[in-house]
């Protein structure tokens, strides 16, 4: 007897009537002989209610509420599901992730899973239950709800079936796998059968949707096998596997791109050992991730020095940037939030050269300048003007041959896509 762990999105969750369908497919599971553990989101538009109504209050709630507001979504969710699975006569029982004492470090929004204790589950399970678990939560060491960011439902399921040694992840969502870039953007876009943990990764952290970074990592770290599938429609969906000995390697596998990002640069700043840890020293200390860096070189002992970062975090990234600029005498700050990051991403860019030149070529050839490149073994990335962001996307994608001539047009709607 195999074991299943199931993680539901919202959308896949968002009604009673998907409550059910969900409720089908764990049954089927079960029919087919296997245990299974199912992971839920909160329903489709439940989380951004409840910010809605903490922001109606104080526009800037207390962390710590706001991750016990949260967590009361996927409460929900689980509950209602467990009633339609009993439903059909399938015994389930419902957790939250503190009940099953999903145990995380206390930095509210963003906890990540420092240890799990499966026992509860396991002895459900002996007794022929369905175990549903609340995704995106946990406690901390001192008995506080934590919540682990957005898309953390994925990292639930996956550190669970880690931790139970589970013979396979599955992440329904409302997609059908992961494509080579988003269908919405790119009709002709394919859906790949395979891809490694590296590219999803990779994919993952340039602004991929489909899974949450910290999900990838944990699949990667603890070998978990772990399957993309859609909510609505059979399929064998996307396998996300390691780099096999003679498995094709595409020169590029997907694009990504994100408009969820702002860059700050630093004019005129004086050029000495230590200048970039004493302007980003602070903004990490503030707990916001820095992306991309540029350091243009030294003119008459002044420096610009330019960084992203995630759009939510630009307002607070700027006000430090500017406190810590006017201690260090350069002459000024500016921001810019009308920027887009496009990414193409593959392991066959590890034995082909010229990856590189193709992609520059093809974005001049639209008339489309690159602002900043950050590039690793497996990666190229471009910071562009946000208005030019689909065109390039569109352009890549043909540039590289990813283009499905006989692929039918998506379904409008379709969200979390690569």
């Amino acid at each position: 007897m195999a074991l299943i762990v199931q993680k539901y999105g919202g959308t896949s969750v968002g009604s009673i009537e998907r409550i059910e369908k969900v409720a089908e497919k764990i049954m089927a599971t079960r029919q087919a002989g296997n245990d299974v553990v199912v992971v839920v989101s909160a329903m489709s538009g439940e989380t951004n209610r409840l910010i809605g109504l903490a922001k109606s209050i104080s526009p800037r709630p207390p962390a710590r509420e706001m991750d016990v507001l949260m967590a009361t979504g996927e409460q929900v969710s689980i509950a209602l599901l467990a009633i339609a699975l009993e439903k059909r006569g399938c015994p389930a029982r419902s957790y939250t992730g503190f009940q099953v004492r999903i145990l995380t470090d206390n930095a509210y929004s963003k906890a990540r899973i420092l240890d799990i204790d499966a026992e509860i589950i396991r002895n459900d399970l002996a007794k022929g239950r369905v175990v549903v678990v609340a995704g995106f939560q946990g406690i901390d060491a001192e008995g506080n709800i934590t919540t682990l960011g957005r898309g953390g439902s994925d990292t639930t399921a996956v550190a669970l079936a880690a931790a139970l040694k589970a013979d396979e992840c599955q992440i329904f969502t409302d997609v059908d796998g992961v494509y080579t870039t988003d269908p919405r953007i790119v009709p002709k876009a394919r859906r790949l059968s395979r891809i490694t943990f590296e590219e999803m990764l990779e994919l993952a952290s340039l602004g991929s949707k489909v899974l949450q970074i910290r999900a990838v990592e944990f699949a990667g770290k603890y070998k978990v096998p772990l399957r993309v599938l859609s909510s609505f429609e059979e399929g064998e969906g996307t396998l996300i596997t390691f780099e096999e000995e003679g498995m094709e390697e595409p020169l590029i596998s997907g694009i990504a791109f994100n408009r969820d990002e702002a860059k700050i640069t630093v004019l005129g700043v004086p050029d000495r050992p230590g200048i970039a840890a004493s302007i980003l020293g602070p903004v990490s200390d503030a707990n916001i991730e820095v992306d991309m860096i540029v350091q243009n070189v030294s003119t008459e002992g002044l420096t610009d020095f330019t960084f992203t970062v995630q759009s939510n975090d630009y307002e607070q990234a700027l006000e430090i940037t500017k406190n810590v600029a006017a201690e260090l005498g350069a002459r000024e700050v500016i921001g810019d939030t009308q920027i887009g990051k496009i990414s193409l991403v593959g392991v066959g860019m590890r034995s082909h050269a010229g990856v590189a030149t193709r992609m520059f070529r093809a974005l001049a050839e639209e008339g489309i300048n690159i602002e900043m490149i950050s590039t690793s073994e497996i990666k190229i990335s471009v910071v562009i003007d946000e208005k030019y962001l689909e065109l390039a996307v569109r352009a890549l994608h043909t540039a590289f041959g990813l283009d499905d001539d006989s692929a039918p047009a998506k379904v409008e709607g379709q969200e979390n896509i690569a």
